[in-house]
């Protein structure tokens, strides 16, 4: 049993007549998936809100129609594009038996040491990560421990991440994911400085080459 539940109705209602079902405080949807004919719905708006609001898009949420219940995931939300609405919800009924692919959101925690003492700042990529997971292995987010990124350059790479052998990540292993750099102005002054000893160490040697020319 999933962790959410929703109660939803048979929807008789289609296409514009779906207004009117707004209209009376409910939210069309649908549920579809791989060993199930696709079933119209309707839901109270206020208990699908809270739910989805709750459950998000990678925790299995029960809905429970006509005595049946369906393991499910909200696959698609759609809102008003003005006032954020729910308009419509598309649940995919899963097979417990079968592998699907989820987005599960990266979430970082803790402080890089580094980032602490004002020596570096903490740059990030991407912030989801594609999962291929049975139902029963689906995650709410990927955690990554920044106190581990204890010096510049430290950094978290999508093959950096265990995850078990039931679980297969669709992104590139080498992309970067948190990493510890030199602040800009500290950088900037290192690489002025460089420049400096670069053209220092040029003036010498025309210098040794003048002194050697006027000795001929």
């Amino acid at each position: 049993m999933a962790e959410f539940q929703l109660a939803a109705e048979l929807r008789q209602a289609q296409g514009k007549k779906n207004r009117q079902l707004r209209r009376e405080g409910y939210v069309p949807g649908i549920i579809y998936g791989p060993s199930i004919a696709p079933i119209s719905v309707q839901f109270p708006y206020r208990s699908v809100e809270v739910t989805l609001m709750n459950a998000g898009g990678t925790n299995l949420i029960d809905v429970e129609v006509n005595g049946d219940s369906f393991p499910s995931l909200a696959r698609e939300v759609q809102r008003d594009v003005v006032r954020g609405d729910i308009l419509h919800v598309d649940f995919l009924a899963v097979d417990q038996t079968q592998r699907i692919s989820v987005e599960v959101p990266i979430v970082m925690r803790g402080e890089s040491p580094v980032v602490a003492a004002r020596e570096g700042i903490l740059i990030t990529g991407r912030s989801s990560l594609t999962l291929e997971v049975f139902p029963s292995d689906i995650r709410d987010s990927i955690v990554i421990d920044l106190t581990t990124l204890t010096e510049l350059g430290s950094e978290v790479l999508v093959r950096d991440l265990t995850f078990g052998e039931s679980v297969t990540v669709h992104n590139d292993p080498n992309e970067m994911l948190a990493k510890i750099v030199q602040p800009a102005a500290a950088r900037a002054e290192e690489e002025f400085d460089e420049l400096e000893e670069e053209l220092e160490g040029e003036e010498g040697e025309a210098g040794d080459e003048e002194a050697e020319s006027e000795a001929e």
